[in-house]
């Protein structure tokens, strides 16, 4: 697996599980198959540029702001099949598309924002799924 590829993995892992240290990362890297140090984990890391919220989890930097936006901004979030629609306080689905743009998740292929609605195509209906719940979270 190149260091890309790694990276991407990486992200995915800190984005759905909760994670305190590199040892865990590493351990939840092996789980899916990918065997590597801790030292190439904390190149990662840096690389990356991973922070630690205040509960001492890891979170990506360009979450910080995706969080601060959907959870300030975002009013509902529904899914029709590999379709997701955001509905954001008016004048601010521009911002908010911005800021997921801005995360690269790799399961959203692009978003199209108006002025109070956003549209997210996902890969996959499971993928928009799995993002609506990613969305709702970073809601609440």
């Amino acid at each position: 697996m190149q260091r890309n590829e790694r990276q991407d993995l990486i992200r995915e892992i800190v984005r759905n599980q909760q994670i305190r240290t590199q040892r865990e990362l590493v351990e939840a890297l092996a789980q899916r198959g990918l065997e590597c140090t801790q030292a190439t984990v904390s190149r990662d890391v840096a690389e990356i540029g991973l922070q630690k919220r205040s509960d001492g989890f890891y979170i990506l930097s360009e979450d910080v702001h995706m969080r601060r936006m959907v959870g300030d901004l975002v009013q509902s979030v529904e899914v029709a099949n590999n379709i997701v629609v955001v509905k954001a306080l008016q004048g601010t689905a521009q911002g908010v598309a911005a800021a997921l743009d801005a995360a690269s998740i790799p399961m959203v292929l692009g978003t199209v924002a108006g002025d109070d609605t956003i549209l997210i195509v996902a890969k996959d209906e499971p993928g928009a799924r799995q993002f609506q719940q990613t969305l709702e979270r970073l809601k609440s």
